[in-house]
């Protein structure tokens, strides 16, 4: 026999019973781990991880190896563990716990916990095997780690075993690395987990609630939409226009979706079959919880005016004209109440135009309202057709002659078929996390309207100039005519000498633009309402001088007759008003001219004219027509015809604040200024550039020192509220890459400094809480323009700075001591709340026991029985901060701490916030002394320093509160949640 040679495998797992036959065998059952030391011709030598005393020999047939490392040495042996994923590993040690458990309960004859374990079981079997193929992406098996989790501390709860304490990954804590206080709160937070969920698996609706919260700590929601396939008799080309749509406000919220269909059944663009993908983005919270959501589609037939129409005359041809509409409700899958897979397919029925006064709009709202209306051709049970499969949809009278040849045949009801799935994050993480779903060739539908939340990246460098234009309605007189016209609206953006701006015009995602715009056709209706949205995209530098014009001309059914039609009316808008702000939000009533059709085209003939109807003008035009021009260039307008349509300004370049653009062209009429900044309401890069421009240049005064400082609180405040929340690390971008404010510091640190003393001399001072409220960012702005003034002057002035810097703090500490109520209280407590905040900026300025002494202080100086919880709170905040971590500065603000714990842990009172402060600082010194225990490894003369300064102040925190809390503790109920155990 070949000798025993080592070998590189070290671990390996038994795939079948191997009974001990002999003295020297080692017995095995499947799925026993082994420890392989030796191997010989066909044969293994080792233990079993099991029974690490009893070695032998088994046949390598028998043996599955499995990847191992090296984990410590002891002695001669080595301790391995496999080399998979620790997530696989703690799913294996489960399964093998359980399946000991499993038998155990069959003997019993405990059938139903029986089942419940075996079933548990094979669902981790399952999933271990979906980790193990290593091919899901990141979002999948990100929740996969989470349901798996979920599902092994569910089985050890319910299997009276010891609860598995994890992190915020899902991955087990380290207990040699992980303090008692963290230990303990994460234990309380995963018992609270497990017991919630216990609780609802006892309720019907324990899924439907686990996906309802699905991604509720994402900011951005976005809808990914698939068209697996449209099947309907169109007999003409179609477009297909899809977006959400809120039936409370009776809107639709979203950019199209534009899908252009062949009359042959498929895309346009053959490119696109089975690839018919959009995403709705901007989504926030507040669109979740809208009562209802829809999506919509409104199906537009391109070409003759009525397919009736006989072939026996020459007819018009491409006209837009409405065909049916789409709607499903799709609330469920938005809040999360319901399935949302990208595979799951979802049949949509088409409900056609029944009438000529069928408008799209209206048929849409009765839809979703629940009326009746018409959808010829619907059946009840639809079949799914699959991704594009074609199917028999031919024209009435022609099955006759092809069902021999095609029978059986599918009967397919006219509809949609699409997948829908929620995706969360922003755009990037979703193409990111969803590579598969949402690549470069999927469309992306923005959401009319800024998103709720802003998020890093869309401010700075993504510039947005979206103009949404929605054709409203209008009234068209029939003139000499004996029906209502046919009117067709076309609308093109036109520059200054009324050239047409090249594919300027987006009628939706997906689509390419264009430069011309033609409505939909309805038949011989005098009140037209199309509702039709696009997006109007011009160059920032070109807006001042682009003007959008509206045409209007009767379409008719025979091509003689419609060629001879001449545009009868003529209306325009500009997109930049007057004052240099734009076009304002909302429904607009524009004057529509009569005239030579050439002449409506002139824009030298009209752009000196009114382009809006006022109460002036109405009253003026009560008559039937009135002339506005001379002889040279008539143009009348009349009373007799309406049109109305409303804009939407996406912009983070234009404006409709007059008092901004002021602000940000000071320069040019420097008497507004004051106003200006008075009146400021919005903030871009823009702002905060003026806003720092001026100051720099009006160093030598102090005339715009409030103001300004006023105007940036108002911009720091709007980071801080919910829907600007994700817009800090963009505002410390700005303060890192583009403040270049040298001088800034010395006029914000004054006014700061200014309003504190007038709030602690007791004299009004409402701003103050607001200002705390940008405290932090405030600070930056000081630090980051000191920083950069000392490397523009080698560091001088730095004496001054520190005074000045100190005279603020000796501000706060002096506010703190006053006993006045109303406003001062109110600005004390928005002290305690937001100064931990500066902490992490002003380390690096005083040395660490000034800076004690400062916080001591300001918590010192508060009446003892003043804002009890809002002190704690605001040291716990302090001992959290970096400036804790300092030994003086940590001994001067337990000097402040502590004696406040002891007395109100005595009494009883807010004994909540104690628990939180407390454990803050048990935390800290536990960090503290880990790290000067790894010190000491390395230096050891420091690592000793360090560490009696530690051990020190844990001294000092038992001698003053052990005994008071035990004291505490034994006068608890027993029924009280504080006390232990």
């Amino acid at each position: 026999m070949a000798p025993w040679l080592p070998t590189k495998e070290k671990l390996g797992v038994a795939v079948w019973n191997f009974p001990r036959t002999q003295e020297h065998h080692l017995p095995l059952q499947i799925g026993e781990m082994v420890h392989i030391l030796q191997a010989s011709e066909g044969w293994y030598c080792g233990y079993s991880l099991r029974n690490r005393a009893a070695r032998g020999i088994f046949p390598a047939s028998l043996i599955r190896l499995k990847g191992a490392v090296v984990e410590q040495q002891r002695g001669v042996e080595e301790s391995v563990v496999p080399s998979e994923m620790p997530m696989v590993q703690e799913i294996t040690t489960t399964l093998r716990e359980w399946a000991a458990i499993w038998k155990q309960l069959y003997v019993a004859g405990q059938t139903e916990r029986y089942g419940q374990v075996k079933r548990m079981m094979q669902e981790l079997m399952e999933q271990r095997s979906q980790l193990l193929s290593g091919t899901l992406p990141k979002d999948q098996l990100l929740r996969l780690r989470k349901e798996v989790t979920g599902r092994m501390d569910y089985g050890n709860k319910i299997l009276a075993l010891d609860l598995v304490v994890r992190d915020e990954d899902e991955n087990i804590l380290d207990p040699d690395r992980t303090s008692v206080i963290s230990l303990f709160q994460a234990h309380r937070r995963a018992a609270q987990t497990l017991t919630q969920r216990i609780q609802e698996e006892t309720s019907s609706q324990q899924r439907a609630a686990g996906r309802g919260t699905h991604g509720a700590p994402s900011p951005s929601h976005n809808l990914y939409l698939c068209v697996r396939n449209f099947v309907c008799h169109v007999g003409e080309e179609a477009q297909l226009f899809m977006a959400l749509y809120d039936p409370g406000e009776q809107r639709i919220i979203s950019e199209n979706y534009v899908i252009r269909w062949a009359s042959t059944g498929v895309p346009q663009d053959i490119e696109l079959l089975n690839n018919l993908k959009v995403v709705f983005t901007d989504l926030g919270s507040s669109d979740l919880k809208r009562e209802r959501l829809f999506l919509v589609c409104q199906i537009i037939r391109v070409g003759r005016m009525d397919l009736r129409d006989s072939h026996s005359r020459k007819l018009s041809t491409g006209l837009r004209r409405p065909f049916g509409i789409s709607v499903m409700d799709i609330s469920d899958i938005t809040k999360g109440t319901c399935d949302s897979d990208e595979d799951k397919q979802h049949f949509i029925p088409v409900h056609l135009v029944a009438a000529d006064g069928d408008f799209l709009h209206n048929m849409i709202r009765k839809a979703v309202e629940g009326k009746d209306i018409n959808h010829k051709g619907q059946g009840s049970d639809p079949v799914s057709p699959g991704p594009m499969r074609f199917h028999l949809l031919v024209t009435p009278g022609v099955e006759d002659l092809l069902w021999p040849l095609v029978a059986p045949v599918t009967v397919v009801p006219a509809g949609l078929w699409v997948s829908l799935k929620m995706l969360w994050g922003d755009l990037s993480q979703v193409r990111k996390d969803h590579p598969h779903l949402v690549d470069r060739s999927t469309a992306v539908a923005r959401k009319l309207g800024y998103p709720e939340v802003i998020m890093p990246g869309k401010c700075w460098g993504d510039v947005r100039n979206d103009i949404y234009l929605t054709l409203v309605q209008g009234e068209f007189d029939k003139g000499n005519k004996k029906t209502p016209k046919n009117v067709e609206v076309t609308v093109c953006v036109c520059d200054e000498a009324g050239n047409v701006l090249q594919n300027a015009i987006h009628a939706g995602a997906g689509d390419s633009p264009s430069s011309h715009h033609r409505s939909v056709v309805y038949y011989q209706q005098r009140h037209q309402r199309w509702m039709e949205t696009l997006k109007i995209a011009v160059p920032i530098e070109d807006v001042h001088r682009t003007h959008l014009r509206f045409t209007f001309r009767h379409r008719s059914s025979s091509d003689s007759k419609d060629r001879s039609e001449r545009i009868f009316s003529m209306a325009f808008v500009r997109l930049m008003r007057p004052d240099g702000t734009t076009l304002r939000d909302g429904e607009h009533d524009l004057l529509l001219y009569k005239g030579d059709s050439k002449k409506l085209e002139d824009a030298s003939t009209y752009l000196s004219l009114p382009s809006e109807r006022n109460l002036s003008e109405s009253k003026l035009l009560s008559g039937s027509s009135f002339r506005v021009s001379g002889a040279t260039a008539p143009l009348a307008v009349s009373s007799r015809d309406s049109f109305q349509i409303s804009t939407l300004i996406c912009s983070t370049k234009l404006t409709q604040n007059v008092n901004l653009l002021g602000l940000l062209k000071w320069r040019s009429k420097p008497s507004l200024l004051r106003g200006n900044l008075q009146k400021l309401m919005n903030f871009l890069q823009d702002t905060l550039d003026a806003l720092f421009s001026i100051m720099m240049e009006h160093s030598d005064t102090d005339v715009y020192d409030t103001l300004v400082f006023d105007a940036l609180v108002f911009i720091v405040r709007l980071v801080a509220d919910r829907k600007f929340q994700h817009f800090n690390t963009v505002l410390e971008a700005y303060i890192r890459q583009h403040f270049s404010a040298t001088l800034a510091y010395k006029k914000l640190l004054a006014v700061l400094t200014q309003y504190v003393e007038q709030a602690g001399r007791g004299e009004p001072c409402e701003s103050l809480p607001g200002t705390f409220k940008a405290l932090e960012y405030i600070f930056k702005f000081i630090v980051r323009s000191r920083h950069l003034f000392a490397q523009l002057y080698e560091g001088k002035e730095v004496a001054e700075f520190q005074r000045s810097l100190h005279r603020f703090f000796l501000a706060l500490t002096q506010l703190m001591e006053s006993p006045l109520e109303g406003p001062t209280l109110l600005s004390q407590g928005a002290a305690l709340k937001y100064l931990p905040s500066i902490l992490e900026d002003v380390v690096g300025i005083f040395d660490s026991s000034t800076l004690g002494a400062i916080l001591r202080d300001f918590v010192g100086n508060l009446l003892p029985q003043r804002l009890l919880k809002q002190k704690l709170q605001s040291l716990r905040g302090i001992a959290s901060s970096r400036a804790f971590q300092c030994h003086e500065c940590r001994e001067l603000v337990l000097q402040a701490a502590l004696p406040i714990l002891q007395e109100l842990i005595q009494a009883g009172e807010e004994e909540d916030a104690c628990i939180e402060l407390l454990s803050s600082i048990l935390e800290v010194l536990d960090q503290t002394q880990k790290s000067a225990e790894k010190l000491r490894a390395r230096h050891k003369d420091r690592g000793d320093v360090e560490l009696a300064r530690v051990k020190k102040h844990i001294q000092v925190v038992l001698e003053q509160l052990l005994h008071t809390v035990n004291r505490r503790v034994i006068v608890l109920d027993r029924e009280n949640p504080l006390r232990p155990l």
